[in-house]
């Protein structure tokens, strides 16, 4: 069985990133693996971060159930905070990455506005890196706008016509940002899979920029 390891910030940015791909990953037999850095406990700030945590927690599974992920992890680092990861979450990142063997890596883009996807991004290459990965790694955008533009990096496309009712229906779990801005992302998400699909000759696809590690 093929391993597929997702690294991402915060529950449901897996979703708006590649919930399509992860689908089709799943049922395709792969084994999805997704560690989520932080439960983004202060998206709610009128709640205590403990009662945050536990609903994003639980939107995050009821997504994952929907589009087939194998298991979930939370490391439950700070938000904000997660370029400051301690050592046991360090070497629990390293271990995730020994243990599954993945044949990809998905983390967020570089170019992603958000400092804590900017942060995922750092951490994880780094480590990826002090590890050995040989691997393919790519990079998802969740806050940035569609890019016309060609970069030399080698995109990867993946179709998503079959998954991406999946998709929304998993990103409809997450009810507690509703208010938050995050489902504002859901026509983005939509615009996306369109693009993507026409440039790749597909319905509705997703893309991805591969990650060079040297």
């Amino acid at each position: 069985m093929e391993n597929v390891l997702v690294f991402c910030a915060h529950p449901d940015d897996e979703v708006f990133g590649l919930g399509g791909t992860i689908a089709k990953y799943s049922q395709e037999g792969k084994k999805v693996i997704i560690i989520v850095c932080s439960y983004g406990e202060n998206s709610l700030p009128w709640l205590k971060e403990k009662e945050v945590a536990e609903t994003r927690k639980k939107e995050c599974l009821a997504a994952s159930e929907i589009i087939g992920v194998s298991k979930t992890i939370f490391l439950g680092l700070k938000e904000g905070l997660i370029d400051n990861a301690d050592i046991e979450t360090v070497e629990k990142i390293k271990n995730a990455i020994k243990e599954y063997a993945p044949e990809k890596v998905f983390l967020h883009s570089i170019d992603d506005p958000h400092i804590d996807h900017k942060a995922v991004y750092r951490l994880v290459l780094k480590l990826l890196i002090v590890v050995g990965y040989k691997g393919e790694v790519y990079s998802f955008d969740v806050w940035n706008p569609i890019n016309f533009t060609k970069r030399a990096s080698p995109k990867l496309y993946v179709d998503i016509t079959k998954t991406f009712g999946r998709k929304i229906r998993a990103i409809k779990m997450f009810k507690s940002q509703k208010i938050q801005g995050r489902w504002p992302l859901l026509p983005a998400a939509i615009l996306k899979a369109i693009v993507y699909g026409f440039q790749s000759r597909h319905f509705y696809a997703e893309r991805f920029v591969k990650v060079n590690l040297n």
